[in-house]
């Protein structure tokens, strides 16, 4: 391991694939064959939305295209640029294009759900006109965070966390440049429990642990001083292990079981151990969904309003929302009626056959399909007494009723229960005076 480690290249430029070839990870898109290494290998660049988690190779494939291509790379930080940032790579793709050695483009957006949608649509009209090609990275739902009109001129790719195979290779690959010296079994596998598919965070941790062990003249890097180095930062299990899911586990059983004490107890612990705030953020959402629904639906809300507050307020301040809404959930009332309902009811279409939309509840834009008795019958709810027509068949023709949502006697679900009989009460007088 050489002397100067600290002086030379982060180990994560080192180690930057300088080919696809080299890419670690990322086969079931730049495998043999597959989406994107055909797009490389047709020499004609297209603009792209890529996906997936942090520190899986977005920006890695992005400078890779630019070097396929012999294309101009220019990076932007959705997170620290504007709209001058904007300005300025278009005047630099112009130059390019239209300098002695015309090249092409690509502008790389890091971030970029962080753009609001002017700042997303000032790429438009440059990426219409063939200007430049876009490549967007984002860690979040592009369907939800790209505005469709950028959208729909990307393809989008979406990348997965790398596995522990992966992982391997990365250490391997700091071994053989003599970046690090040797780690036992034990230590190397902590480490990468610890990255949970991040390259770029097991890469940072390898490069701290290099300076350490060369300070301290280290030929092999044990578990024991692993953790005596980076205690604090590993924390009291492996993430993506099997205590982190049986701490989950506990969490979201102590918020079903209704106990506040030991719902927190389990969250503190999980804070306590490193896991990211966002994901039990992700989690609580779920609880209030499943565990409460229509029970009481303002947790659904409040899970979703800490999950806001957390993104903006980050650690430690948001993760009190957080903590108030693990004690919300524990306390308020609790059915499952609605996620036992969905299931049912994807059982249902799952396993029946394709039944006609009845011609009564049909739209019926055209005179054609007047004339074909689309919407004929149909009775408009708002015009009826108590804007409820009752004897209305809404499923389609010979369908038995299912009865998938069956309200739990708890909350809200008390009154809507009370609220299903009387229709199916007044849908019976209806049938009674439809027979007479």
């Amino acid at each position: 391991m050489s002397d100067n480690v600290h002086l030379q290249q982060p180990l994560a430029e080192r180690l930057r694939p300088r080919n696809l070839g080299e890419v670690i990870g990322q086969q079931h898109l730049i495998g043999e064959g597959l989406a994107l290494r055909l797009a490389f290998e047709s020499g004609q660049p297209h603009s792209c939305i890529l996906w997936g988690p942090p520190g899986v190779g977005k920006t890695t494939i992005a400078r890779l295209m630019a070097d396929a291509f012999d294309a101009q790379f220019i990076s932007i930080s959705a997170v620290l640029g504007g709209v001058k940032d904007i300005r300025e790579a278009v005047d630099n793709a112009q130059a390019a294009l239209h300098g002695l050695h015309p090249q092409r483009t690509i502008v790389f957006v890091d971030e970029v759900h962080r753009f609001n949608k002017s700042q997303q649509d000032a790429f438009l009209p440059h990426v219409e006109s063939g200007l430049f090609t876009f490549i967007g990275a984002t860690t979040e739902n592009p369907s939800f965070e790209v505005n469709s009109a950028l959208l729909s001129r990307a393809a989008v790719y979406v990348l997965q966390a790398l596995n522990e195979a992966d992982l391997k290779k990365i250490v391997q690959r700091a071994l053989a440049i003599g970046a690090i010296a040797p780690l036992d079994a034990d230590a190397e596998q902590r480490l990468i429990a610890y990255a949970d598919g991040d390259a770029r965070r097991l890469l940072n941790t390898l490069e701290t642990l290099a300076v350490a062990a060369q300070r301290e003249k280290l030929d092999t890097i044990s578990d024991a001083w692993l953790m005596k180095v980076l205690g604090e930062r590993m924390r009291r299990y492996d993430k993506g292990g099997e205590q982190f899911y049986d701490t989950i586990s506990a969490l979201h059983k102590s918020v079903r079981g209704s106990d506040p004490d030991a719902a927190l107890y389990w969250f503190t612990r999980m804070l306590d151990g490193g896991a990211d705030p966002r994901y039990l953020a992700r989690r609580l959402i779920r609880m209030a969904a499943e565990d409460i629904g229509l029970a009481d639906p303002r947790a659904l809300r409040l899970a979703l309003d800490a999950a806001e507050v957390y993104e903006r307020l980050g650690s430690p301040e948001g993760e009190l929302a957080l903590a108030e809404c693990v004690v919300y959930l524990a306390v308020a009332a609790k059915s499952n009626a609605v996620y036992k309902a969905f299931n049912e009811a994807k059982a249902w279409v799952k396993k029946d056959g394709t039944r006609p939309v009845p011609l009564h509840l049909r739209n019926a834009p055209t005179q054609l399909m007047k004339t074909l008795d689309y919407g004929k019958g149909y009775r408009y709810a708002h015009d009826e007494e108590g804007g409820f027509a009752a004897g209305e068949n809404y499923l389609p023709e010979g369908m038995p009723d299912p009865g998938f949502y069956r309200p739990v006697d708890r909350g809200l679900e008390t009154k809507i229960a009370e609220k299903m009989a009387s229709l199916r009460d007044m849908n019976r007088a209806r049938s009674t005076q439809k027979q007479e």
